[in-house]
């Protein structure tokens, strides 16, 4: 049997990258999905590639940043397919890349918006309708970048990833014992847009113990272990994937 068969599950940034490759991956593994990314041709690029496998899918196209888009999601999930018992809050933005005080205030708060106000607001959707099924799993998508180490110019980037964590031992504290895993995805530099061009990968390769950047469908076999019955007594967790980065850090 495959890891996510009858399984319902949503995925948030789902048209390129992680998310894209999640969205893969867990229709593979017998999972109904359905994707949420704010541009609608990469979304439905991603839908038509998993139907054309046979797989199960709906789109929802939206900001994470806004509480119906979350709610609009599940409504789907449960109209279609009749419940969530998966959610990868994967959404984010890199946001500003300079020194801290040169932030400005409406930078800071978009950045923090998106990475880490949508996770809350996802996980507030997501929560009551996995109840209803008895239980489910959130992963969350972190970073190495805040929570072994800090970057030059990242500062509101690893404050945002890295107060994930503090969102999932929040969620575990108050539903773990009703059926519900929260788990944090440490993911390391990864083969995305977001990455930016050759030269700045080839940097970030040289961060990690492994000297490369992941491949975005590593990152996803790792959300799948978190998100499958694999992980059943793996909750309040953070689960690095960064090819050794945290190890090798003063």
């Amino acid at each position: 049997m495959r890891m996510l068969e009858n399984k319902v599950a949503i995925i948030t940034g789902a048209s390129s990258g992680i998310g894209r490759a999640a969205a893969l991956l867990f229709s593979a593994e017998g999972a109904a999905v359905v994707l949420n990314a704010r541009g609608e041709k990469g979304l439905q690029e991603v839908a038509e590639e998993i139907r054309f496998a046979g797989g199960q899918v709906s789109t929802i196209s939206g900001d994470v940043k806004l509480m119906t888009t979350h709610e609009r999601l599940v409504r789907e999930a449960e109209k279609v397919f009749g419940g969530v018992d998966i959610a990868f809050n994967n959404a984010a933005t890199i946001g500003p890349v300079k020194p801290l005080a040169d932030v400005a205030y409406l930078e800071w708060e978009d950045t923090v918006a998106a990475t880490l106000t949508s996770a809350f607001l996802g996980a507030r959707s997501q929560i009551p309708a996995m109840l209803k099924r008895g239980g489910g799993s959130i992963v969350f998508t972190s970073s190495f970048v805040g929570t072994s180490v800090g970057l030059p110019g990242m500062g509101v980037y690893a404050a945002a990833k890295s107060a994930l964590m503090g969102l999932v031992k929040g969620v575990t504290a108050d539903y773990a014992a009703q059926g519900i895993r929260a788990n944090a995805l440490m993911a390391g530099g990864t083969d995305t847009a977001m990455a930016g061009d050759s030269a700045q990968k080839e940097w970030a390769a040289g961060l990690h113990a492994m000297k490369r950047i992941a491949q975005p469908e590593e990152i996803a076999k790792a959300a799948l272990f978190l998100a499958s019955p694999m992980a059943s007594f793996v909750a309040g967790s953070a689960l690095f994937a960064d090819g050794g980065n945290s190890a090798v850090k003063l």
